[in-house]
């Protein structure tokens, strides 16, 4: 029996080992549930990426299908591709001098010192020929694609979808990748060279300027360091890159905004998706053309 009204011992067992264990349960229970949805979720990414991926070269394979025939049939939409094309230019350009700008004046201060040090000033020019037009214009201007352009192309797809545009094409019989993503892909693989001649051309007066009043460099010497290492094929390979880097950035953009659903909210979802997907394709694509030019045309003096 109890005394003055305590629990007894059986009363102190049942406290001690039935209450805990049913706690440590309603516990350990959500956690389990919560690991077990969170493995499968990261099991299915591989499928769902290589699903996306799949998605991606066929809409790439339509549009370039599509091109040709329209081209053969002079039935390319040149005025909307134009409209595009002007569209994605503005939105492009001022941020491609605000950048190309720095870039120049950094790969003068971060070489200055060091050329300086060995006593080969005149070795400033190589560098803005090296750093701005084999990697300077084409990342540049790749990021800017997949940022400024992707965004607006995102954005207007994503919306498009949200409205039900998009299905009522299909049901009008309208390919909204031959209407809508033809016009767009055209458009930015005609500005990309135009972007990256800008940046280069940007990027190394900046470097000019800089090296001429800021170190102990003429201007002849530095066009002849510039000269000697910078060959006409660096330039189409910056030039090919950023067409490459259209391309990318139109079909994941087109995509992502395509595929956009939820209201607002999921439009915002394919915007930011967009841009991540472009920065790691543009990245990933720019060290395999990297790679690749370095193995069949390496880097000689003149």
């Amino acid at each position: 029996m109890p005394i003055g009204g305590l629990p007894g011992t059986s009363d102190l067992a049942h406290a001690h080992d039935g209450r805990p264990e049913a706690s440590w349960r309603a516990v350990a229970t959500p956690a389990l549930l919560g690991a077990r949805r969170a493995g499968s979720r990261m099991g299915a990414i591989p499928g769902r990426s290589a699903a996306s991926t799949g998605r991606g070269l066929q809409m790439l394979v339509d549009v370039l299908r599509y091109a040709v025939t329209d081209a053969v049939s002079w039935r390319l939409p040149v005025g909307e591709a134009v409209v595009q094309a002007w569209t994605l230019f503005k939105v492009t350009a001022v941020p491609a001098l605000l950048m190309a700008i720095p870039f120049g004046a950094l790969i003068t201060v971060v070489t200055s010192g060091l050329v300086n040090q060995i006593g080969a000033t005149s070795l400033l020019g190589a560098a803005s020929g090296v750093g701005v037009i084999r990697q300077g214009a084409p990342i540049t201007a790749g990021l800017l694609m997949g940022g400024a352009a992707a965004s607006a192309i995102a954005s207007d797809f994503g919306a498009r979808a949200i409205r039900e545009e998009l299905d009522a094409m299909r049901v009008l019989g309208i390919d909204p990748v031959r209407r809508l993503v033809m016009p767009r892909f055209l458009a930015l693989l005609s500005i990309a060279p135009i972007l990256c001649v800008f940046i280069i051309v940007s990027g190394t007066a900046t470097a000019f300027v800089m090296a001429v009043n800021f170190t102990e460099v003429t201007p002849g010497s530095f066009w002849m360091s510039f000269g000697t290492f910078a060959k006409m094929v660096d330039v189409w390979f910056a030039i090919g890159k950023t067409v490459v880097f259209a391309a990318i950035v139109v079909i994941v953009s087109s995509l992502r905004g395509m595929e956009a659903k939820g209201g607002p909210r999921g439009v915002a979802d394919s915007v930011n998706s967009s841009v991540v997907l472009n920065v790691v394709c543009i990245v990933f694509a720019n060290l395999a053309i990297t790679q690749l030019e370095t193995m069949f045309f390496p880097m000689e003096v003149a």
